[in-house]
């Protein structure tokens, strides 16, 4: 393991739980960005963006040289509409019964950074849904399951019950593409689980 201090950029307890699968050692400094995409800005910037602005206010509120940044930011693309947390029930269900019986895509930029120096990497996965009725979808959102997620679900929780296909990364579904994340971390010195390749096969 570096000796390196890693930083989580997040308040999200999912994000938290996927990182320590990875069996790294960190601290959590959650960052309040403004969400909100630009004009003519492609989903796959904007998802980069915003994860680029979490890690850069990490590293702006820390004075330790030894640090290691750790960034991601997920969104739902549905056609050419970016669904984002939802901010109500009204528009919960909206989003909701916008993914019935379609496949959308799940983008997760991860960025990981230090006072010299950032990588980044873009996770894309494509979900299809079956069909949700309106009952459904108000029952969901009436669990609270939907509130604070992207897309108004949550692929982990009761949500998976209207996945009907995935390709690609389930856990950048739910907020960190571990494959990736791992990766750029190893580029940082800061070494994930692996398999204990010392010990002998007695």
């Amino acid at each position: 393991m570096s000796s390196s201090k890693l930083i989580l950029a997040s308040a999200s307890p999912r994000r938290e739980q996927l990182l320590r699968q990875l069996g790294v050692d960190f601290v959590i400094a959650a960052q309040n960005i403004v969400e909100r995409i630009g004009l003519n800005e492609s989903p796959e910037k904007f998802a980069q963006r915003m994860a680029d602005e979490k890690a850069r206010s990490a590293l702006g509120s820390r004075t330790e040289n030894d640090i290691v940044v750790l960034a991601a930011d997920t969104i739902v693309v549905c056609g050419d509409q970016v669904l984002g947390k939802p901010k109500d029930k009204s528009e919960g269900l909206k989003m909701l019964l916008s993914l019935s019986d379609k496949s959308h895509r799940v983008l997760s930029a991860v960025m990981v950074a230090t006072p010299i120096r950032q990588q980044s990497v873009l996770s894309a996965t494509t979900v299809k849904f079956r069909e949700i009725s309106e009952i459904e979808a108000e029952v969901y959102w009436d669990s609270g399951e939907p509130e604070g997620k992207a897309g108004a679900y949550a692929i982990q929780g009761f949500g998976a019950v209207f996945v009907q296909s995935i390709n690609g990364s389930y856990s950048g579904v739910m907020g960190l593409p571990l494959f990736e994340t791992a990766q750029l971390l190893n580029e940082f010195g800061i070494q994930c689980w692996q398999p204990d390749q010392g010990k002998s096969n007695e």
